[in-house]
């Protein structure tokens, strides 16, 4: 993400810059409707209606439970598909679809319906996948990219921020403005190469973010390039400079 193109820092901030079964009728199940057929001598109609909202209140329950299950399974199956693929920079075309109908599987299941109104959101998330070429750097020899790339956001001050690591350690802030419950408008204030020399960003250095997921430890983004973004949370305690 070097910052001779504003590009690099724009992409990873547009990331932020795109039926659980009802319970089958069982001998346990059937056993009660039975007795409170009998107990109430309801009338066949009468009996049916009753049945069915009984029904539908109690497969309440197993949908919520299976909820959790499914996003825990789908994380694990995310994050062993993402494993080998240095980010995002080894995935072939099919491992990125792969990646991305398994991500949208997760976003079906998104606890966190306003993000921007969570806590979950704020702290240091380090980017482990994307689809941004400009974040990954892949027209570079790989010893000239940066090794890790980090996002922070705080949601009470609208401020984020995107930092690189090894070899060049650049960072860009941010100021955001939320278009609904879990997408914001981006505008990058500075830059800062090698952490220390503060530029002024063009006023062209805009994007969007979308968060589609998020939980205490796993976030997914899409740019409004159409970009996927997954990141891990990190540090809880980190503030992102005012």
């Amino acid at each position: 993400m070097a910052l001779s193109s504003s590009q690099n820092s724009l992409g990873l901030l547009t990331l932020t810059t795109s039926q659980p079964k009802l319970f089958p009728s069982s001998p346990s199940l059937l056993h009660f409707t039975s007795k409170f057929n009998n107990s109430y001598n309801l009338s066949s109609s009468n009996s049916s209606n009753n049945i069915e909202k009984w029904r539908a209140r109690v497969s309440f329950f197993p949908a919520f439970l299976n909820k959790g299950k499914d996003a825990k399974i789908l994380k694990e199956e995310l994050l062993q598909a993402i494993a080998p693929l240095d980010r995002g920079a080894e995935a072939t075309p099919d491992d990125q679809q792969t990646v991305d109908q398994i991500a949208r599987k997760l976003e079906q299941v998104n606890p966190t319906k306003a993000p921007l109104k969570s806590d979950l959101l704020n702290g240091k998330w380090e980017l482990i996948y994307t689809t941004s070429q400009s974040i990954l750097q892949t027209q570079r020899p790989k010893f000239l990219r940066s090794t890790t790339n980090y996002q922070a956001i705080n949601a009470d001050t609208l401020r984020a921020q995107n930092m690189e690591s090894w070899p060049f350690f650049n960072q860009v802030t941010a100021d955001l403005t939320p278009l609904n419950s879990k997408k914001v408008a981006v505008k990058f204030d500075y830059f800062k190469i090698a952490g220390l020399i503060p530029i002024k960003a063009p006023g062209r250095a805009r994007g969007e973010l979308e968060i589609t997921y998020l939980d205490e430890e796993l976030r997914i983004s899409r740019g409004d390039k159409g970009n996927l973004f997954i990141l891990k949370m990190i540090d809880r305690s980190y503030k992102v400079p005012s």
